[in-house]
């Protein structure tokens, strides 16, 4: 059986290229189904994990906008890679130009 688990990124055999910070920031996604506003658990420069009660199933594509204030924002698209409904999803990010990566560096640093 296996269990509900927020920590679905904690698993013991997960093999990460990127150290999650946990920065916790307001994420606004849009999908072909779904559109809303959540908040992040946890943050890298490979993904994140968005608290969120919709309902949003592994492999969706979105497109993710992570505002960091003062009109700097990374916007990228990602793809759901877990799930555990009523909870929150993990993305993958995709595409993450330059600039944006460069963003996400500096405010992962801060934290």
């Amino acid at each position: 059986m296996v269990e509900d688990n927020e920590e679905g990124f904690d698993l013991p055999d997960e093999r990460r290229e990127y150290d999650r910070s946990r920065l916790i920031v307001d994420v606004f996604f849009d999908g072909t189904d779904t559109t809303g506003v959540a908040s992040t658990k946890d943050i890298s420069l490979g993904g994140l994990y968005m608290k969120t009660q919709t309902a949003i199933p592994e492999g969706a594509h979105l497109v993710v906008r992570i505002p960091f204030g003062a009109g700097r924002e990374v916007v990228c698209t990602g793809e759901v890679v877990y799930s555990n409904p009523g909870k929150g999803v993990g993305v993958r990010f995709r595409d993450l130009n330059d600039e944006c990566r460069t963003l996400l560096e500096v405010e992962l640093e801060r934290e």
